[in-house]
């Protein structure tokens, strides 16, 4: 008995088969041998197939690569002169004599961008369908709405479903019928688009002879409220978009400031040089990446794993040659040191120039971090910048641990606080001095790798960075990593949520005018550095 009924279920699905294949068949025909309405209507009758073999035939005619033979048969004729049959894709050894192009007009043409757009429905790849339902929002008829259903019934992916379902309410907001206008825009009331938001609120203009573009009341005043939901959901995206942006700029931040606090906090040196240590950091990501682009090509998604020990280990080394050999003879001299390091930087930059020249360079996402995740049509948040975020994060915990839970951490905390006594009880403190500057230089490295993946990098990379920095360490308190961490992520938040409103310039601006109050007011900063000689 099941034997019989999976028997009578097959035959059933071939018999459904074979008579799609004929309809398909029977609409290419008709692009060969109608006038412009019997093609629009073949156009419309594959859109509304829903089946695969019409694809390709369909994107043949859009390429104009669809040809009609004296006898009615279609061929697809490639640049090269290769010829195959539409339908069967078999081989056409030789053109007959009289075969001529298949030709649409401009309104044909527009028809059959929204049928392609309703065939990639059932694509594959997620993203062609997303794409394809996008499409269908902006130029699909009613005779799409039964492809619409179907692939609605079909479609597993929340943000396609999503995508589907507006298209439909779109094409339902021109229905006669003002039950099916209302559904549509109820449904719309759903979404985050802001040309959606637009169709909704001309549903409630006036025309030129002083009647409402929608005449229903009840469609106008939904209409009218779907508009202001949508509107509050834009705007909370925009919140949730800067405030995203702002902790994105604050891990950037925290990764330049965060060395910049170390070394401040325990030498109290003003290194104007150490915007230069991202830009090493950021020339070592470059240069990784041309050897796994020459060498290693097959593997060059990862050199930004390389690029990061490269980064750091490059910016450490510089960081304890010039402690070593010119910072550590300015000890007790803040305006020599401050002179010193910006003479440094300066040279620094013109050695950058020499060997890579004055123009940026191009530095690639790996493809996992190219894209982003779709929250809503307004937002999205992109791979790179969420990598940096948990890479700026992994980074201060291995501070902390390094602070914390090591000799050397024991060492500079001891000679932070107070250096005469932990020279004294046997501290090395002129090493403590080389392996922490190179500590903090190397940090400022490991900024640099992360400032490659979003931005231009350039011999003046570092210099947008120093004055932020400084900010930074000077709001969140000398040498405190906590603070160094709230302090970042705070003006970084709090600049994305300014340059809307006040500018990029101004922003800076306001938050420059805050710290200076907030210092007259509380010099120590967010927290205050602990010690007998500092309570002294």
């Amino acid at each position: 008995m099941h034997v019989a009924l999976r028997l009578i279920l097959l035959l059933a699905l071939c018999s459904g088969v074979a008579r799609a294949h004929a309809a398909v068949a029977d609409w290419v025909r008709q692009l060969a041998t109608g006038d412009n309405s019997a093609k629009a209507e073949a156009i419309d009758g594959l859109g509304a197939s829903g089946e695969t073999v019409a694809l390709p035939i369909l994107q043949a005619l859009q390429d104009g690569a669809l040809h009609a033979t004296p006898d009615g048969t279609v061929l697809v004729i490639d640049e090269r002169g290769n010829a195959a049959d539409a339908m069967s894709g078999a081989a056409v050894l030789s053109v007959p004599e009289g075969t001529e192009k298949i030709s649409i007009n401009n309104r044909l043409r527009r028809q059959l961008g929204a049928a392609l757009s309703g065939l990639k429905l059932f694509a594959q790849d997620v993203q062609l369908r997303l794409n394809a339902a996008r499409a269908l929002q902006e130029n699909a008829g009613e005779e799409l709405l039964p492809l619409l259903d179907k692939a609605l019934a079909k479609e597993q992916e929340p943000a396609v479903k999503d995508a589907l379902l507006i298209a439909q309410a779109k094409i339902n907001l021109s229905s006669a019928d003002a039950a099916k206008r209302l559904s549509a825009v109820r449904a719309l009331a759903n979404s985050s688009s802001g040309a959606v938001k637009t169709t909704l609120l001309a549903m409630a203009q006036r025309n030129a002879d002083g009647s409402f573009a929608e005449p229903d009341a009840e469609v106008r005043h939904a209409a009218h409220m779907a508009a202001r939901n949508i509107d509050t959901r834009i705007k909370r995206s925009e919140l949730l978009g800067h405030a995203f942006s702002g902790v994105s700029l604050g891990s950037v931040l925290l990764l330049c400031a965060l060395g910049l606090a170390i070394t401040f906090g325990l030498m109290g040196i003003i290194n104007m040089a150490h915007g230069e240590m991202l830009m090493i950091g950021a020339y070592a990501t470059y240069a990784v990446q041309i050897v796994f682009q020459k060498y290693l090509a097959a593997h060059v998604d990862w050199y930004l794993l390389a690029a990061v020990p490269a980064g750091f280990l490059l910016a450490a080394l510089v960081g304890m040659v010039l402690e070593r050999s010119i910072i550590r003879h300015l000890y007790g001299r803040p305006l020599e040191t401050l002179l010193c390091t910006w003479g440094i930087s300066l040279i620094l930059i013109q050695i950058v120039r020499q060997v890579f020249g004055a123009q940026n360079v191009e530095v690639a996402n790996p493809s996992w971090m190219s894209g982003g995740i779709a929250m809503s049509s307004g937002l999205v948040l992109p791979y790179n910048r969420i990598v940096i975020i948990a890479f700026a994060a992994v980074v201060v915990l291995l501070v902390w641990l390094l602070m914390n839970r090591t000799r050397l951490g024991l060492y500079v905390r001891a000679v932070t606080q107070n250096r005469t006594m932990a020279d004294c009880v046997g501290v090395a403190t002129g090493k403590v001095d080389t392996l922490t500057f190179g500590l903090g230089c190397g940090i400022a490295g490991l900024g640099g790798v992360a400032l490659s993946q979003i931005g231009n990098v350039g011999p003046e990379l570092g210099q947008s960075y120093i004055v932020d920095s400084f900010m930074v360490v000077v709001l969140g308190g000398v040498g405190q990593l906590a603070g160094t961490i709230i302090a970042a992520t705070g003006l970084g938040v709090v600049n994305k949520f300014l340059e809307p409103y006040a500018g990029a310039v101004l922003g800076k601006i306001l938050v420059l005018a805050f710290i200076i109050i907030f210092i007259q007011r509380r010099p120590q900063g967010l927290f205050a550095m602990k010690g007998r000689s500092v309570e002294a």
